[in-house]
């Protein structure tokens, strides 16, 4: 009955282990070994360093990411590199800046040294960026190196192994950037590649360890990202990123602790993880003013910065109120534009040294609209009053990188007809639970300024928070944001990471995809996590911690967390919670299973990444699993009601010990980082103020219930036998179980205490019923019993088709007024013909996953891509083409698939069809979404299933939509006779997502996910699918 309790090991220490460069995942290619070969060369072993030679002149972040370098190699072979630089360092200056705030905030040597070895070392890598390196230059001048693939392109690098580079060097690691950017990302390559994963320090995850290291005697070439700015948002950082920060870092004059000394791991995890763009943490935090080290640091790191979509001109929302002493109501444009015109204007005058992409635009104070209204003018005259600024400050607004993120009720200005200029980037968003709401159509995609995407992992508003902890799954990132790079959303990405922690996972795919999002597709999911796996913890596991990861990514996206309470999953219907609990608890087990087995080093960051969320997120789901039980039971007098509510109690005491455990890691290090609420959500979308238990409710023991002491339940049914309730009529001593065929489930009932007494029980019934148990004794403190019903049909002849009655008796009389129950089910032996394939009708129901289809039939060169792994259930299916649009049943694919019913339905009570679709909007307002559907020769009925609505608005329905992580659209097909039928669906439009397809008969009962998949017939073999 409770949650299998998981021992935890608190010994964490540093040892380490092997990894290949096989671990690599899709994108990269290895041009490190471990092992020599005729092929390498060889750059460090124990005792013996590493040499990087850099010029003095290149950019200080290429010097800092090298200083990285040197010392990732001391992790991996216990000695460190030595780094050394050549020329005057004169022009070592950023824009803005010098390299200065580096040495100031990290303590590195003015001169980059990393150690005085006096070994010399094994092999030397030479580093730079083309134009700001003579080691570089000199190499492509004398032909020894070959950029002409990446030479004034953005972010790209070459590296290969090259015979006497320099004078007094025999050979040589040449990593040459066309940018800083290239160069730091080449550079860093090396240390993923050695064994230092981007999450070092955000993690924990310690390096590898290797004997020697060689580098491979062959060119690599690195092109250009697929998207050009990739970072994320530090954002709804309180309580836990807040708290932890304020016990970590000195705080400002203003109360924040994001200084500099926070930013510089920051700026070092985004550059590892080959992105280039950050949001900064706005809440409380002004990131120009609380540490006036902080932009600088940025620029002189490498990091492009930006501000969210509801902070303009480079300043944060906190500026206004406390530096620009502005209130509410003086944030508007419309009564007090000279005073935003000069604020806006020390923004950019103080942004001008940096690299930043500029927000543009104006919202209402703090993250809320504007104006009730959509007034063009006014948003029309802010962008033309910062357009006339950026002229000023930098002498050509053009050159200058912008972007308007269309967010919310800004994207109806935009559908209104307002423009900007076309060197502006347009920001287009999601609807805050990972489906975008629109992308470039027609000359949208012509703009020089090109489109973007605003996604989200963590979440502060409509319909709910969600805060807690990762529940993003990594194919519906996959799927959204391929869809937007295919539609040219493609020049800037950014996604809100809450408190960074706990989306280390998601983090890295997000940035792996949009670096080079041609080295994946749909399939790709399990093996990045597999390769991910291999570079972060033993290779032996890599494999079953991608399915944990992946099981994972699925179980608690089927509905968020913050959205899951009692009634979400049905405890009475499909065994749908008991089944979503054996799913959980077998993926605890692996996770503990690999914990277990693992070094010790490596147990604290495979706690932080992988078995506290699964350990945290499975105890979760018991806790309101269990308060449904003791909601439910408890209506019908059950003693083990009172249990349920022990049971919940109990699960909250272990959310806290789960927390704990992740606090004191480490010394401590991540304590506060996950004070974020999550249990006793009441139907208000911001989080609890404190944690709570659902609504229970206790069951009087010591007094026997008016009907004796057994009660019985029956699946499908809150209502329990002897005895009235509301569940069925007065006086009624019988129920009725779901019917029962061939092609059913065995069915259910449960027997249990409803008094004071010991009572023996026994069921009696026909011959060919076979019951799990048949008699039983049961107590006021026993378990309740759960008797499977099936049916032995060698004995039940053919056409039989009767109502057969369970007759349970109990040792116990039934009170004063009432008498032995009866349960009765409908026993029809049917039969399907022997030539049928398809799917075959269960007791009034039919359920089908949509990539079991019985036939596809394409449509030119287009048809349908199955999504592994994808949705709520099995996996999804939508068009093969990201850019089709607008298609009929006669330019669409088709997917055919062909059912056998027994149960007639009438004109007046019809066959009623529901698909399960992705909640995925209308990304072309144009070209809403849609689907046909068509039952035999009947009238295809076509269906738009996403109605665009007004902002602050979404689309009728979303709410529900996205809280059960599906939109569910329902078609009725009046008269259907039994027999064999075939259903055809057309999807018209690319970004429709199909996971499920339900027939309802009249047999369909409340479930989250919809019935179980029905009985499956193939020509081959018969399958309960």
């Amino acid at each position: 009955m409770g949650m299998i309790k998981h021992t935890l090991l608190s010994v964490l220490s540093l040892t380490t282990c092997l990894v290949s460069a096989a671990s690599l995942s899709q994108d990269r290619k290895p041009t490190i070994a471990f092992n020599p070969g005729k092929g390498s060369l060889q750059l460090a072993s124990r005792g013996s360093p590493v040499h990087l030679i850099l010029d003095a002149g290149d950019w200080p972040g290429v010097l800092r990411a090298a200083h990285d370098v040197a010392v990732d190699f001391g992790r991996v072979t216990g000695t460190n590199g030595t780094l050394t630089t050549v020329g005057s360092g004169a022009s070592n200056q950023t824009v803005g800046g010098s390299a200065s705030v580096i040495f100031n905030v990290t303590g590195i040597s003015k001169d980059w040294s990393v150690s005085k070895s006096s070994t010399k070392g094994k092999g030397d890598i030479i580093a730079g960026t083309i134009g700001n390196s003579s080691l570089i230059d000199a190499l492509i001048k004398s032909g020894k190196l070959d950029v002409s693939k990446i030479e004034g392109e953005w972010e790209a690098y070459v590296s290969a192994v090259i015979k006497n580079p320099t004078n007094g060097t025999a050979e040589a690691l040449v990593i040459a950037g066309s940018d800083k950017r290239g160069t730091i990302y080449g550079l860093y390559d090396v240390s993923e590649q050695i064994g230092v994963s981007p999450w070092h320090w955000f993690a924990d995850v310690p390096p590898k360890s290797h004997s020697n290291i060689y580098a491979l005697r062959s060119t690599k070439v690195q092109k250009t990202p697929s998207v050009k700015y990739r970072g994320f948002f530090i954002n709804d950082e309180a309580p836990a990123l807040t708290g932890w920060a304020r016990g970590k870092y000195p705080k400002s004059a203003y109360g924040s602790a994001f200084g500099a000394e926070f930013y510089s791991h920051v700026f070092e995890l985004l550059l590892r993880s080959r992105a280039n763009y950050l949001w900064p943490a706005m809440w409380s935090s002004m990131f120009n003013v609380d540490d006036p080290r902080n932009q600088p640091l940025a620029d002189a790191y490498g990091i492009v910065m930006g501000s969210s979509h509801t902070e303009p001109m480079v300043r944060a929302t906190q500026e206004w109120p406390k530096v620009a002493k502005g209130s509410d109501s003086t944030w508007s444009w419309a009564t007090n534009n000279a005073t935003l015109y000069k604020y806006f204007t020390e923004g950019a005058e103080r942004a001008k040294p940096y690299e930043n992409v500029v927000t543009i635009g104006m919202r209402g104070y703090h993250d809320t609209a504007m104006s009730a209204d959509t007034q063009t003018e006014v948003l029309e005259a802010v962008v033309e009053a910062q357009e006339e600024i950026m002229d000023n400050v930098w002498g050509d607004a053009s050159k200058v990188p912008q972007m308007w993120c269309l967010y919310k009720e800004v994207q109806d200005y935009f559908e209104a007809g307002m423009k900007v200029p076309d060197w502006v980037t347009l920001l287009w968003t999601e609807d805050n639970w990972q489906n975008i709401r629109r992308l470039p159509v027609g000359d949208e995609k012509k703009r020089s300024g090109g489109a973007g995407v605003y996604y989200h992992f963590d979440y502060v508003g409509d319909s709910r928070n969600y805060k807690w902890i990762n529940t993003i799954q990594l194919q519906k990132t996959y799927e959204q944001m391929s869809l937007a790079h295919a539609r040219d959303a493609d020049r800037l990405w950014v996604v809100n990471v809450g408190d960074i922690k706990p989306y280390e996972i998601p983090i890295s795919h997000w940035f792996d995809i949009a670096y080079d999002i041609e080295a994946y597709d749909e399939t790709s999911v399990p093996k990045w996590i597999e390769n991910w796996a291999k570079r972060t913890f033993h290779e032996k596991h890599a494999k079953t911690i991608s399915s944990i990861v992946d099981k994972y990514g699925h179980l608690s996206n089927m509905r968020k967390y913050e959205w899951v309470e009692p009634g979400s999953y049905s405890i009475i219907s499909y065994e749908e919670a008991d089944k979503l609990q054996v799913q959980w608890e077998d993926v605890a087990d692996q996770a503990q299973e690999v914990y277990d087995d693992l070094p010790d080093n490596e147990k604290g960051a495979f706690y932080e990444l992988i078995l506290h969320p699964v350990l945290a997120g499975g105890n979760f789901i018991n806790v309101q699993v269990a308060g449904a039980r003791n909601q439910i039971y408890s209506g019908q007098g059950r003693t083990s009601a009172n249990d349920w509510m022990q049971e919940t109690i109990d699960l909250m005491g272990t959310d806290h010990e789960l927390t704990q455990k992740y606090h004191s890691l480490f010394n401590g290090k991540w304590n506060h980082m996950m004070d974020q609420t999550h249990l006793g959500y009441q139907g208000f979308w911001q989080q609890p103020m404190r944690q709570s238990t659902p609504f229970l409710r206790w069951v009087q023991t010591s007094e026997r219930s008016l009907s004796g002491d057994m009660g019985v339940a029956v699946e499908g049914s809150n209502a329990t036998i002897p005895g009235d309730d509301i569940w069925h009529s007065n006086g009624g001593g019988s129920l009725d179980l779901p019917a029962v065929t061939p092609f059913t489930p065995k069915r259910w009932i449960d027997i249990f205490s409803m008094g004071t007494n010991i009572f023996n029980w026994n069921i009696t019934t026909e011959p060919f019923i076979k019951l799990s148990k048949t008699a039983g004794s049961i107590s006021p403190g026993s378990d309740d019993v759960r008797v499977y019903i099936d049916v032995d049909w060698s004995k039940v002849p053919d056409g039989y088709g009767k109502k057969v009655a369970l007759n349970i008796s109990s040792s116990q009389d039934y009170g004063t007024q009432f008498a032995r129950p009866t349960v009765n089910v409908m026993v029809n032996k049917t039969s399907i013909p022997s030539g049928f394939s398809g799917f075959v009708e269960s007791a009034g129901q039919l359920a089908i996953e949509a990539e079991h289809y019985s036939r596809l039939s394409s449509s030119g060169n287009l048809s349908y891509t199955v999504l592994p792994h994808y949705g709520r259930t099995l996996s999804a299916v939508k068009l093969s083409s990201p850019l089709a649009e607008g298609l009929s049943p006669s330019s669409a694919p088709a997917l055919e698939y062909d059912f056998y019913t027994f149960t007639p339905t009438t004109s007046a009570k019809g066959l009623n069809l529901t698909l399960i679709l992705s909640p995925t909007l209308n990304v072309n307002p144009k070209k809403p979404l849609a689907y046909v559907a068509q039952i035999d020769d009947k009238p295809q009925q076509r269906r738009q299933y996403v109605t665009d609505q007004r902002q602050p608005d979404f689309p009728v329905g979303w709410g529900t939509a996205v809280a059960q992580n599906a939109w569910l659209n329902t078609t009725n097909w009046g008269e259907v006779s039994p027999g064999k039928h075939t259903l055809k669906i057309w999807l018209v439009e690319a970004n429709v997502v199909l996971q499920k397809l339900v027939l309802d008969l009249g047999g369909v009962q409340y479930s989250h996910n919809g019935p179980p998949e029905s009985y499956r017939v193939s020509r081959n073999s018969t399958s309960a699918a």
